[in-house]
């Protein structure tokens, strides 16, 4: 490439980057450091909610981001909680007092909702300030938050491209600066996915490490767990500390606060393509063996490892999520009484078409799933954690994996784009996604995800605090 070539990718990137990052209240603190300059009172939470309204505003009038604004913040409880005055969005799929629910769908009119969902009241104990609602795709069953009708959610790194899904409001708005952290859940990888997508921390935690989600306890497989998205590992860790004290799941090892990595050495297992057969492109391969490069160098063990799930995982997988499709579609008037599932979108129809046509494999599918936790514990003989790709291939432009995209060949994208993350849905186990040490040649982020053992987090978060120390995250406040 030439200098002149060089110059001109240059400003092409520059002119299609947005942040928000600013010298006002915020700064560049993570939520951390911005509640404890709030409680030293070098900032009040009265300043930070005001310039983050801003911020937010500015984020969202380049992105489209934002589903709900609120004037008036939310209260934070009594001053207390590890992010006592911190600002945050709530995803749109989940309910907060007195603001509609919309579910990211134009099949019905959403009204407000009567109380908070069990989650945000666990989001709200930890302190924070609700700033409003974040946009998601319908029902969230997209890896990218694109609509038939209306803006797309663009990537602030580079916004001709997505910024993942199906928290894709939530990811941009972290990484645009507008808010240290955001609400996203995850299904699929939803969390970890638009992480990747925007160069952020994303934890999908244990299934039952945060409060049991309203939708996700309602299936047969409860794939759904709440969480947020970051722009540090230390956030990651003080969120899920605090909200282990308003719900502590007994079944599960406490966790506590994590602070920085262990003296332990891992035994990690690589994996590089999918046990689907999606081939990892060779940006994403190359991000994850660096990455294997660098651990190996601080004196972790890597090895080869594979995931020998039925080869079938993929395809039920698809008939699980037409499951879902088809459950909203009947049962959809309990969130608006004009609700139409001919409104819903080309994927959610053709998802539930798909289902509809094959309903009778639900038993072998719903048994052959279940079975997943049995492989998944057989690859981690020997290991601690595994190292994979989050996604098989780098943030796509936006329209291509839009819903207006014929069913068949929609579906063909995202079955070749979304080829990691499904089994720790499945088996519920915790996963991480964290941002690769360089970014692509388009300046957009790659994700490498490692996955562990259920009720493993503090495992994932010491290994992410020791890579994010040795070689950093990448920030659009410095890009």
């Amino acid at each position: 490439m030439t200098t002149s070539e060089e110059q001109s990718r240059g400003r092409e990137q520059e002119r299609t980057r947005v942040h928000v990052f600013r010298d006002d209240a915020l700064g560049d603190l993570d939520a951390v450091g911005l509640a404890a300059a709030i409680r030293r009172g070098e900032v009040s939470a009265a300043e930070v909610a005001r310039d983050a309204a801003a911020r937010v505003r500015d984020a969202d009038a380049r992105l489209d981001a934002v589903q709900v604004h609120l004037d008036v913040p939310a209260p934070h409880g009594d001053g207390g909680g590890a992010f006592a005055g911190v600002p945050t969005l709530v995803k749109d799929n989940t309910d907060v007092a007195g603001l509609p629910t919309g579910h990211g769908s134009a099949a019905f009119v959403p009204r407000p909702a009567r109380r908070h969902a069990a989650f945000t009241r666990q989001l709200l104990s930890t302190g924070v300030t609700v700033l409003g609602k974040t946009r998601l795709p319908e029902f969230g069953f997209s890896p990218t938050t694109e609509f038939e009708e209306g803006p797309p959610v663009r990537n602030p790194w580079n916004t001709v491209h997505s910024a993942g899904g199906s928290s894709g409001g939530s990811a941009a708005l972290v990484a645009a600066g507008a808010v240290p952290v955001a609400h996203a859940n995850d299904g699929g990888g939803s969390i970890r996915i638009p992480a990747a997508c925007c160069g952020l921390v994303g934890l999908k935690p244990t299934r039952g490490r945060t409060v049991p989600n309203a939708q996700g306890r309602q299936l047969p497989i409860d794939i759904v767990v709440d969480g947020l998205v970051s722009r540090t590992v230390r956030d990651s860790a003080a969120f899920l500390a605090a909200a282990e004290l308003h719900h502590r799941n007994p079944e599960l090892p406490a966790l506590g606060l994590v602070e920085g990595p262990a003296d332990r050495r891992l035994r990690i297992g690589l994996l590089v393509d999918s046990p689907n057969g999606a081939r990892t492109d060779d940006a994403t391969r190359a991000a994850v063996t660096d990455t294997a490069r660098r651990l190996e160098g601080l004196g972790h063990t890597v090895t080869p490892v594979e995931l020998a799930i039925d080869p079938r995982f993929t395809e039920d997988f698809l008939t699980y999520w037409g499951l879902l499709s088809f459950l909203i579609g009947a049962t959809g008037r309990t969130m608006g009484a004009e609700f139409d599932r001919h409104r819903m979108d080309g994927l959610s129809r053709g998802l539930r078409a798909t289902y509809v046509a094959d309903w009778r494999r639900t038993p072998g599918v719903l048994r052959r799933l279940r079975r997943t936790r049995e492989a998944y514990a057989a690859a981690f003989r020997g290991l601690d954690v595994i190292l994979s790709p989050v996604l098989a291939h780098t943030t796509p432009p936006l329209g291509h994996l839009s819903p207006s995209v014929p069913y068949a060949t929609l579906i063909e994208r995202i079955l070749a784009y979304v080829a990691f993350t499904p089994v720790n849905n499945v088996v519920g186990t915790p996963s991480i996604s964290l941002p690769a040490a360089s970014l692509t040649p388009e300046g957009l982020p790659v994700g490498v995800m490692f996955s562990g053992r259920p009720g493993a987090e503090r495992t994932l978060l010491e290994l992410a605090f020791e890579l994010e120390a040795e070689q950093g995250f990448p920030s659009l406040r410095d890009a």
